[in-house]
């Protein structure tokens, strides 16, 4: 029994990891691979048995891991983000909530014939979205910034709210009649509200003062963040039953808005142990299921699919957005978009075992219900979210645009001529004074390194779909470089040549190649650029024409004209890199540096208005 369990715990992890890999290459939540994987593991070979491997600690174990995980996405919700989107947000938790709990209900009861008591309890479960599934969502159709806020902030702000509905639609059963049910629910709201919200206050003050104040060691600060989770959770839940999920996502909220806290490498260590959490824990409630239940639900349950997806969400969401800012196309992307994920799954087992322990029978239907509509809301929505945001012009524009790793004097001038040309350009580096500089310069700028887990939260990539590492450091360029490959492609992603300070140039060109396409001609390094740049070259940007081909451009001063971008009409660009398969032609513009005065006074007169800015 010890071995198998061993065993079974191992092959757990790995097979987790196995599926997010899949789900990583594949720009598909890994939630769909989980649940399959639970599935085979469990009802289909037999090997996984998760009440037999974890006992008693079973639900233990899932309350304290949807805790984190909800934690965790609560630390990235920043009022500051969210201007003009706030009354959206409140009524998608409020409104949306009303609507998509009584639409769900009816339907359940009419299609399925389950009693009022369940078809409400089913209700309310359903109204959870969560983070689990809502950001790897994000992070493939890449939306716009004003529909992907109102999604991650209902995904996250929805699960205790979700958790809150179904705990008080269950004690209303519990109750056993009208006037004592109704009684209970408020007393139980009112509970729920208060020391849920009165310990998450308390619990995020408190670590917010111990973290300002340095009162514990850095290394420590992911363990006592991970222990204070727990704790609140825990105490919580001990005072008023499931107002855990409420805490902790208060407590998240206040820290991640209190100024003056640093959270990246908590939040890092949050997002590491959310992922094997979230990978334990579907494979693990998959593997309770039993492929007899799916089948048992019949026709109906398809139907109860439709009206989920065709009648609650729609209603919810216009509902919600009803005289907002948001456009038509924006509406209609959010009344598609509503993935059910963990938490959804976890309560439906948690109150299926106690419905069925009072006599309810029609409860066990519960459990298959909720993963058939979450394995059809992910799989339906994550195929057809991108499309469907082409289609309605809600998402990222063309990716176009540069990221840039440096913002020092040779990155932010060539970022400054491409924004000229009508490029989106945004700068990273991890020196505060060239961050400051690029930003009063108006150029976007992050400070960090591009390659972090805080990059992939706060670099914002709308627009962009190429890497230039333009930076002094060659580990750093390097380390972009092979980051953003699987984002922009090898194709697109491009750094400068940095010689060797201990061999030939050639080395530095193989090295960096491992890293990125050496970017710009054959003999332009990075210290070439600054040197120029350093002594008054510029960068200009001249267009050519059938008297001024590119020809002359490169023969008028040929020792410091140095081409660095092609742009063709339409607005195609093309980078100047020693392999180049285009020519520039008549009526594209060069982007290059500008460093020597006309060879002739004639061909000043012809030129002297080359770059069209006077």
């Amino acid at each position: 029994m010890h071995v198998h369990a061993l065993v079974a715990l191992s092959v757990v992890l790995l097979v987790g990891i196995v599926c997010q890999l899949v789900a990583w290459r594949v720009k598909l939540p890994a939630i769909l691979f989980l649940l399959l994987s639970g599935i085979v593991l469990g009802p289909g070979v037999g090997f996984l048995n998760p009440d037999q491997l974890f006992g008693d600690l079973l639900f233990p174990f899932i309350s304290l891991a949807v805790a984190i995980i909800l934690f965790e996405g609560s630390l990235t919700l920043k009022f500051h983000e969210i201007p003009g989107l706030e009354k959206v947000i409140r009524n998608m938790i409020t409104i949306g909530v009303v609507v998509t709990l009584l639409v769900t209900a009816v339907g359940t009861r009419y299609l399925m014939g389950l009693s009022w008591e369940i078809s409400f309890l089913f209700g309310a479960l359903m109204v959870v979205t969560g983070p689990t599934v809502i950001v790897p969502m994000l992070r493939t159709v890449r939306p716009k910034e004003s529909v992907s806020h109102i999604l991650r902030w209902e995904g996250i702000l929805i699960d205790p709210i979700g958790a809150t509905l179904a705990v008080l639609v269950f004690q209303f059963i519990v109750a056993g009649s009208l006037q004592s049910g109704i009684a209970g629910m408020l007393g139980v709201f009112g509970r729920i509200l208060v020391i849920g919200g009165v310990l998450g206050s308390i619990g995020g003050y408190l670590f917010g003062v111990v973290l300002r104040k340095h009162w514990i060691p850095h290394y420590l600060h992911n363990y006592a963040a991970l222990a204070l989770v727990c704790a609140i959770f825990a105490l919580s839940d001990m005072l008023e039953a499931e107002s855990g999920l409420l805490s902790v996502t208060v407590m998240g909220v206040w820290l991640a808005n209190t100024k003056g806290v640093d959270l990246d490498e908590i939040l890092d260590f949050k997002e590491h142990l959310s992922v094997v959490l979230i990978s334990m824990l579907f494979i693990i409630l998959a593997a309770r299921m039993e492929l007899a239940e799916f089948t048992a639900l019949g026709w109906p349950a398809l139907g109860l699919f439709a009206v989920i997806q065709f009648i609650s969400r729609p209603l919810a969401a216009q509902a919600s957005a009803y005289g907002s800012r948001l456009s038509m196309a924006e509406r209609h992307f959010l009344a598609w978009i509503a993935p059910r994920g963990i938490i959804a799954a976890a309560i439906s087992a948690l109150f299926a075992i106690k419905l069925g322990e009072m006599g309810y029978a029609e409860a066990s239907k519960l459990v298959p219900l909720t993963f058939m509509v979450i394995v059809g809301t992910v799989l339906l929505q994550s195929a057809t979210a991108r499309p469907i945001a082409k289609w309605l012009k809600v998402a990222e524009p063309e990716p176009k645009g540069f990221l840039i790793v440096g913002a020092d004097l040779v990155a932010r001038t060539i970022a400054t001529e491409l924004r000229e040309n009508g490029f989106r350009v945004q700068l990273t580096d991890q020196n505060w004074d060239n961050i400051v500089t690029a930003r009063m310069e108006g150029l976007r700028a992050y400070w960090g390194n591009p390659a972090s887990e805080h990059a992939e939260r706060h670099l914002s990539l709308i627009g962009i779909g190429r890497l230039l590492a333009l930076s002094s450091g060659r580990e750093l360029n390097a380390l972009a470089a092979q980051h953003y490959k699987m984002e922009f492609g090898a194709g697109n992603v491009f750094a400068i040549r940095l010689p060797s300070e201990d061999g030939p140039e050639d080395d530095a060109k193989t090295n960096i190649r491992s890293g990125g396409r050496p970017l710009f001609e054959e003999g332009v390094t990075y210290q070439k650029l600054r040197e120029l740049l350093e002594s008054g070259a510029e960068l200009k940007t001249t267009p050519l024409t059938e008297r001024f081909t590119f020809k002359d451009y490169v023969e008028q001063c040929e020792e410091q004209r140095i081409p660095l971008f092609a742009i063709a009409p339409g607005g195609k660009i093309h980078l100047f890199t020693g392999e180049n398969d285009f020519e520039p032609k008549p009526e594209w513009r060069i982007i290059g540096t500008a460093s020597c005065m006309p060879i002739s006074r004639s061909n000043g007169r012809r030129n002297g208005k080359r770059n069209g800015k006077g």
